[in-house]
């Protein structure tokens, strides 16, 4: 007798799921439903109530609510890093595994923490508009006044040391920056000289780095910790980028720092919330402020390689559940 089918929901696109489906995935043995992202609760149980799989974008919602009304459930599975919209101690009780991509994007977000870097650093958006509007001696000259700061030239902080901030530690040390680290637990000798990190406590870090880089995943303790203090503590001429998760930053803090000249710019790849408004306090900024900001529309994580990396782990722990095995990348503490 053939055996029944294991239901997988997943929110999301299923040309995505077509497009970077690994060769081996085990489809002969399991039956997919799909939601657009963004979808409610009533929409998810709709389509797929019953799902003994429930994959989802990193950043949707997933509640205690949901997760009650799905008796089958066994696993939920992000599509990339981040779970922090996934009630993690609602699967918990319930023993259902919660796993996430880890380290699938790292590369490609050390990339794009670079680009923000520089882009702030060599005037890239107001480079490019002045040459656009008949100004590209004006601003040449005044910038030969006023200075170009050279990466390497630069201290750089990194606030967590996961993957990421390893991948773009990677990318940094050969510009000749100085790298320095602040993480809840400090990392052991040779990792610090692997890559070529100093650790400094976060106070020091803000005081002394200038350029702040976050790379820390959203937690109770991490929300909002880009505050009013932390940004007082800055340099001047310092530099804020953000391509880990919106949250992080207090929007209003920040704005009244950059207005204030308490720093001097940021590169921002997240903004809470997503989809970011037209007047999100970041984005509707004032004359004199807006050319110190350069805003990605959260792309640091999305390319070719990351979504190719996640699937391939995504489809390895769905093959795992359904073998009967334990999956990797847990995050709930099952």
């Amino acid at each position: 007798m053939q055996q029944k089918k294991v239901k997988i929901l997943v929110e999301g696109t299923r040309a995505r799921y077509e497009k970077f489906l690994p060769q081996d995935a085990p489809l002969d043995r399991v039956e997919l439903a799909f939601c657009g992202r963004g979808s409610s609760n009533a929409e998810l149980l709709a389509a797929g109530g019953d799902a003994q799989i429930l994959c989802v974008d990193a950043i949707s919602l997933v509640d205690a609510a949901l997760i009650a009304k799905m008796p089958n459930l066994r696993l939920i599975h992000s599509e990339g890093v981040a779970f922090n919209c996934i009630d993690l101690a609602a699967a918990k009780k319930r023993g259902i595994y919660v796993c996430n991509c880890k380290g699938c994007n790292a590369d490609a977000v050390a990339e794009q923490t670079v680009m923000l870097i520089l882009e702030l650093l060599r005037h890239g958006l107001t480079g490019d508009a002045a040459v656009r509007a008949g100004r590209q001696m004006e601003m040449k000259e005044r910038l030969m006044v006023e200075g170009i700061t050279e990466l390497g030239e630069c201290s750089v902080g990194l606030i967590g040391f996961g993957d990421i901030a390893k991948a773009a530690a990677a990318r940094l040390h050969p510009f000749g920056c100085e790298l320095f680290y602040y993480a809840p637990h400090r990392k052991d000798p040779e990792t610090e000289l692997e890559y070529h990190v100093s650790y400094l406590e976060l106070e020091e870090l803000a005081a002394r780095c200038d350029i702040v880089s976050i790379h820390t995943a959203v937690t109770e303790q991490t929300r909002g910790m880009i505050n009013r203090d932390f940004l007082a503590r800055m340099k001047p001429n310092a530099l804020l980028i953000n391509t880990a998760r919106g949250e992080i930053v207090d929007n209003l803090a920040l704005r009244k720092a950059l207005s204030e000249g308490k720093i001097l710019g940021a590169g921002l790849d997240t903004l809470a919330p997503e989809p970011t408004p037209a007047d999100h306090p970041l984005v509707d900024l004032p004359e004199g402020v807006r050319d110190r900001v350069v805003l990605a529309p959260h792309l640091g994580g999305i390319t070719t390689g990351s979504f190719r990396r996640a699937h391939r782990s995504m489809w390895g722990n769905i093959a795992a559940v359904l073998d009967g095995s334990r999956p990797v990348n847990i995050v709930n503490g099952l």
